[in-house]
């Protein structure tokens, strides 16, 4: 136990960090790299090396894996930059000049399987840094957040968060920042110490700012909380008001460098009196009360140490700049506000933003009190101590001064140390290290650390007269990094019983990226050189380097020489721990402890007590499985009975044979697994491993792991013998019963491999039943016995189906068994002429578990059948009994729900299994197989939902309903994979609220995946789905009275399920829907899905009036007031402009489809058939005349050239009038462009037209052909198209003979081609 210095993190992508700072030198240099690669030069790189000859450093982490970034950040680059760590060295801030990289903490693990905390970079930017930044946690219970505090050059202070976020900014002085430090809250370890608040301190060149830390911390979370909000409602920041400070005016000093405020302290009666006489002189009066100071010690030069103290309450928090910008925040909002009201404000005039130099105020003088002059020497830094009683203090000389902080004298100087780095480690007294007549509190030991790196040493010293206690071969160019602060947020509430492990010292190596942190024994602190307790640290020391080799006479005789029992007891745990040791000698050093009583204490007399029983026992046990006996020849030493009573054991293992089969080809080597020779059953224990893993309470022995009765249950052990030998030991009946079931339960696939181990497990249930204490003889045969019912509890709680059966059933025979001979033995002394059957409520108790066990197995074989490839689901999930009744009544249709959806099994398939296995049930005959199965799907779900095994509980109803849900929840974990259309199919109850898009337009994927979680398509997908959920809600209502409500029943050994109600047993309990309502989200569903499907550009809610907008999202049961009566023209108008837009989209799609290649044609949504007719109902619904979409809709089946389709929908229209004008100016589009716009115009063609009459010819020319959607129409159609025209139109037509000159036209055209 002595000091030691081990890695406890690492910094990943340092040479990130390192190319990220020094950027612009790397640029520099490039140009004179290229310039010098041809030249010969000097090699230096190795020069200086004698000055530290190479040693390996101390520490426990390795330096694996950074070899390749070792010369990139091997040069001395650490040295120019600021770098400080969080207090819980989660965070790590190292900056250069103006720019800064935060490093967060992360769990990784490396190729070894082996995870570690690493830091790796969280952000990087320009800060415009120049001096230390500070980082300290704000919470009230744990860990929070980290704010970082930077100082700059231009006096600025400013708080950021993890991220890189500006929290506040303040000016508090014009000067440079030099140095940042914090001081939190400590427990006061005596009555009469004074309690330390909070502070924040800043040291400019000529000024002390002093900032409380509970009004820091409370501004600083109020920022973070305000910045929080902004950033998610996309708002401007608000500037928080400054912070309150104080402000000291150092005086009588030439340079300050570095500071340290030790906090408040109250003076004695004579210390105060010493002063005042001091000061005063003779006629000096002295104050009653003594006054309360805050002490500073600055360092620097003129004098070398210098001393403040200032009076509490002799300096104000400077508020005045604080109230002038809050008043001048209230006159700006007064202003802004009135000049809105009055009007003088334009509504988009932005208010200009007004950049004046912030007050600086003036520093209070603070005179120097006393300090330690040297004209010749400056000081360099100072560190303070943890409990504020000393300091450490760097100069120019290279020389670390130890400073009393409260009497203000240097007690102790070191020399030889240039450009040290300081910091403290501060260890408490353990528990047992201390006497017991010992007062609390704990002692406390502080250690000195120091940095030397001009020697790469880094060296631990006691104080304050201590001597070196470690030193460890460190880099040159490493940091060593101290806070001297913890968490702040924390006072004497929040810290009572919360502890925080906080690394006081870590020492940083860029050359590996390695943190380091000193650890430091108490006892180093001992000054007595010549105590026991030393002496019996240097001898357990001995001892485990005399345990390496093991010396059997050497280690007995260092661990007799122990004196301390602390220590003893410590050195006795090793040697049982050491892997080399033979039982023999750790029996022999046992009893040796045993046999001196006066050498130990009562705590190490029980240990060794206890070792030795376990000794004995691990002795025995291994002399009982060296003796092999041939496996068939054990059971000629067991009475006939327990022979001649395995019949019912094999006839149950008969009736479940199959099942047990199938579940063994599922569960063993169906994927392969990586298993160590240490794990398997049949590898050898050593002692060490058999003594970790057992505990022993006085008079019992606990065993903690099941290998005791491996070997008796695979027949290689003498089964009676070793039972005899547990017995013998002390361990109780229940506990060895425990053990076994512990065995047979978590080895089931090795207990499936040996047929014969359960005959063996009916051996030993049997054995340790008849033990004392297992059965009691006056157990009542009409009560459950607690031997029994143990084993039952097992059984249930087990995820291992086959072996919790197996179990079962043996435990029921062995059961039966003992049942029937107390029955026989009682009627003996009452009846002996009698014979009967035993009959009671233990074996009811058996018979309902037996069934469940087989039950479980059945539906955990199904659910171990493997999923289809790509099919989304998670691993294969593990039920047992327990688990099934606590899920309630649907806990079964839940997993064979969850079966279904991992096998992606269809609908249809699953109602047809659900059929065909009732069929078998009326055809009551359950001994049979179900005939006609498709696949080894099909067996597996007929022996877990078929023969007669869950009717009730996987009734379709139910299945389905569990079915449906569970697709939507595996759909909310996957929104993008179509599996809504699927539970669409298996239960139509669920309901749905759907948000309207309000961008005027179908939103693009970006959009869609950004404002509900999915793409485009599979919004559109989901729409569809949307509206078919909701015209099943429509239909169920509809004939809710025709058809009888589900029965929802369970089978009767499930009867006893206490849970959850099932999401039938909710669905039930529901109210009806309001019709009205549901078709008026049908209808809004629609025309959402419509939009999305063409792409069309309209905003949906502005085809509803007012009373149909408040009506939308409402529960679906709720009574709404909706919409009646005639709408407003312009709303039909915007209504029927959205219909006809949709048939115009699907005619186009239509077209398409028709003039692409078969193999390319796409199977979309927006080629449905179904498109047309919905319009129309759509238009019903709407207020909009059917007979305009009709007539539409075949004036763009014609100009797209679909003319046998427009024929069809042409018969149902019934103002043929308006649609022959409309069609007969689509006749002249196609035949002034078969005559005018064609490219190849013909001679008869030409010939046409000038025989055509004036007034059909300027007609022709009149139309424009290129609002055709398809040009070329064969003139067989445009002929049928004017023959309908004639027929259509009336003679009285004004169009009528116009018709006729473009038949005869036609005619023409058509004959000459």
């Amino acid at each position: 136990m002595s000091c030691c210095l081990f890695e406890y993190c690492r910094v990943q992508e340092l040479k990130v960090v390192r190319e990220f700072l020094f950027q612009s030198q790397q640029n520099n240099n490039s140009s004179a790299d290229k310039k010098g690669e041809n030249e010969l030069v000097w090699d230096d790189s190795n020069w200086g090396s004698w000055d530290n000859p190479e040693a390996k450093e101390v520490g426990s982490g390795e330096t694996t894996g950074v070899e390749e970034d070792t010369a990139a950040v091997s040069a001395p680059w650490l040295q120019d930059c600021v770098v400080s760590l969080s207090p819980c060295s989660d965070l790590m801030v190292v900056a250069k000049g103006s720019k800064a990289v935060f490093l967060s903490a992360r769990w990784q693990t490396d190729d070894g399987g082996r995870e570690g905390m690493t830091l790796a970079v969280s952000w990087s930017g320009t800060l415009i840094l120049t001096f230390s930044p500070s980082a300290f946690r704000s919470s009230t219970g744990r860990p929070d957040w980290t704010c970082i505090v930077v100082g700059f050059s231009s006096g600025y202070v400013r708080f950021y968060t993890e991220s890189g976020v500006l929290l506040l900014a303040q000016l508090l002085n014009e000067d440079p920042v030099l140095r940042l430090k914090c001081r939190t809250y400590e427990i006061p370890r005596h009555p009469g110490v004074t309690e330390q608040h909070e502070e924040l301190s800043i040291l400019y060149p000529a000024a002390l700012v002093t900032i409380d830390g509970f009004s820091l911390f409370q501004s600083l979370r109020a920022c973070r909380n305000q910045v929080a909000r902004a950033a998610a409602a996309g708002s401007e920041v608000v500037q928080p008001p400054p912070l309150a400070y104080k402000k000291w005016g150092l005086q009588d000093m030439d340079a300050i460098v570095d500071h340290s405020s030790v906090g408040i302290m109250t003076l004695c009666v004579f210390d105060q009196m010493r002063n005042a006489s001091i000061l005063g002189g003779f006629h000096a009066s002295v104050k009653g009360s003594l006054p309360a100071m805050s002490q500073y010690i600055t360092v620097g030069g003129g004098p070398y140490t210098g001393f403040y103290y200032a009076i509490e309450g002799s300096s104000q928090p400077l508020l005045s700049h604080v109230a002038l910008a809050v008043a001048s925040k209230l006159t700006s909002a007064l202003f802004t506000a009135a000049s809105g009201w009055l009007g003088w404000k334009k509504q988009n005039e932005e208010e200009p933003t007004q950049k004046q130099k912030p007050k600086v105020e003036p520093a209070t003088p603070l005179a120097v009190r006393f300090g330690l002059p040297d004209s010749r020497r400056h000081g360099e830094s100072i560190c303070l101590s943890p409990c504020n009683t000393l300091a450490g203090v760097t100069d120019d000389f290279g020389r670390v001064m130890l400073l009393d902080v409260g009497r203000g004298i240097a007690i102790r100087m070191w020399k030889g140390y240039r450009d040290a780095q300081l910091g403290w480690v501060q260890v408490s007294e353990g528990r047992g290290e201390s006497s017991p007549s010992a007062p609390l509190p704990r002692r406390h030991a502080q250690f000195l650390v120091i940095y030397a790196p001009r020697r790469g040493i880094l060296e631990v010293w006691g104080t304050q007269q201590g001597p070196r206690v470690g030193a460890f071969t460190v880099g040159k160019h490493c940091r060593l990094l101290y806070a001297g602060y913890r968490l702040m947020g924390v006072n004497s509430v929040t810290s009572q019983g919360w502890q925080l492990h906080t690394q006081q010292v870590c020492l940083f190596d860029p050359a590996t990226g390695a943190l380091r942190t000193v650890t430091v024994p108490f006892h180093l602190a001992l000054s007595d050189k010549k105590s026991e307790r030393a002496k019996d640290l240097h001898l357990l020391k001995r001892l485990t380097t005399l345990l390496k080799n093991y010396l059997e006479s050497e280690a007995q005789r260092v661990l007799l020489d122990i004196k301390h029992p602390a220590i003893k007891k410590q050195a006795l745990e090793s040697l049982l721990a050491n892997k080399n040791a033979p039982v023999s000698c750790l029996t022999n050093i046992t009893r040796l402890l045993l046999a001196n009583p006066e050498a130990v204490d009562e705590a190490l007399l029980q240990l060794c007590s206890s070792q030795l029983k376990l000794l004995q026992l691990y002795t025995d046990i291994q002399q009982l499985h060296s003796t092999v006996e041939h496996s068939e020849l054990l059971f000629s030493f067991l009475p006939l009975p327990i022979q001649t009573e395995d019949a019912g054991v094999e006839e149950e293992l008969a009736r479940v044979s199959l099942i047990l089969q199938r579940y063994t080809e599922l569960t063993s080597g169906s994927r392969p697994s990586v298993s160590f020779a240490q794990d398997s059953p049949d590898a050898s224990l050593p002692v060490r491993g058999f003594l970790s893993q057992m505990e022993c309470e006085g008079e019992e022995i606990r065993v903690v792991p099941g290998f005791l009765f491996w070997g008796c249950l695979i027949g290689e052990s003498p089964l009676q013998k070793v039972c005899d030998t547990l017995q013998e030991t002390g361990i109780s009946p229940q506990h060895l019963l425990s053990l076994l079931l512990s065995v047979w339960l978590h080895r089931e696939k090795e207990v499936l491999k040996k047929p014969k181990a359960v005959r063996h497990l009916h051996t030993l249930l049997t054995a340790l039943s008849s033990m004392k204490g297992a059965v009691e003889s006056s157990w009542d045969m009409q009560c459950v016995s607690p031997w029994w019912q143990q084993v039952r509890s097992a059984c249930v709680q087990s995820h291992s189906a086959a072996a919790a059966l197996l179990a079962a059933i043996v435990a029921h025979r062995a059961a039966k068994d003992n049942i029937t001979s107390l029955a026989e033995t009682k009627v003996t002394h009452t009846h002996t002429d009698s014979e009967w059957e035993a009959v009671s409520l233990e074996l009811e108790q058996w018979a309902v578990c037996v069934r469940q066990l087989e039950d479980v197995l059945a539906l955990q074989t199904l659910l171990c059948v493997a999923p289809l490839k790509g099919t989304p689901g998670g691993a294969t999930p593990h039920c047992s009994v327990k688990a099934l009744l606590e899920g309630g009544r649907g806990g079964i249709a839940d997993s064979v729900a969850k079966w279904v959806f991992r096998q992606d099994l269809a609908p249809e398939r699953l109602k047809d299994m659900l059929q065909r296995r009732g069929e078998a049930q009326r055809t009551e005959q359950p001994s049979q197989p179900v005939l006609r199965e498709k696949s080894q799907e099909d067996a597996d779900f007929n022996r877990a939902a078929g023969e007669w095994r869950f009717p009730d509980s996987l009734s379709p109803d139910l299945l389905f309903a569990h079915c449906c849900w569970e697709y939507v929840v595996q759909w909310n974990k996957y929104p993008e994979v179509c599996l809504v259309e699927t539970q669409l199919k298996c239960t139509n109850i669920f309901i749905v609220c759907v948000s309207s898009p309000q961008v005027g337009k179908a939103p693009k994927d970006r959009l869609c995946r950004r404002d509900v979680g999915m793409g485009d398509g599979a919004t559109t997908s989901f729409l569809g789905s949307c509206v078919a959920l909701l015209q099943i809600l429509m239909e169920a209502d509809s004939g809710i009275e025709e058809v009888t409500p589900p029965e929802l029943c369970v089978e009767e050994v499930w009867g006893g399920a206490e849970g959850p109600a099932s999401i039938v047993e909710l669905a039930l309990e529901q109210r009806g829907i309001h019709y009205p309502l549901v078709q008026h989200h049908c209808l809004l569903a629609t025309l959402l899905h419509t939009a999305m499907t063409f792409n069309l550009r309209v905003k949906p809610l502005s085809l509803f009036d007012s009373k149909g907008k408040s009506a939308f999202f409402r529960e679906l049961v709720s009574i709404q007031l909706m919409p009646s009566g005639d709408m407003d023209p312009g709303l039909v108008s915007l209504r029927q402009e959205f219909l006809l837009t949709v048939l115009t989209g699907w005619v186009k799609t239509q077209s398409e489809a028709g003039m692409a290649p078969a193999s390319t044609r796409l199977d979309l949504d927006s080629g449905d058939e179904t498109w047309p007719s919905l319009c129309l109902d759509l238009g019903t619904l709407l207020q909009v005349n059917p007979d305009i979409l009709r007539r539409h809709l075949v004036c763009e089946l014609y100009n797209h050239g679909l003319d046998p389709r427009a024929e069809q929908v042409m018969l149902e229209v019934e103002d043929k009038d308006v649609l022959g004008s409309q069609l007969l100016v689509l006749t002249g589009q196609r035949l002034s462009y078969s005559l005018l716009h064609t490219q190849t115009q013909t001679k008869p063609a030409m010939e046409l037209l000038a025989r055509l009459p004036p007034t059909l010819c300027t007609w022709l020319k009149a139309m424009d052909p290129s609002e055709l959607g398809c040009l070329s129409v064969p003139l067989s159609q445009t002929s049928r198209l004017v023959s309908r025209l004639i027929e259509i139109l009336p003679e009285n037509h004004g169009q009528y003979s116009l018709a006729l000159h473009l038949l005869e036209a036609v005619e023409v055209l058509q004959g000459e081609d």
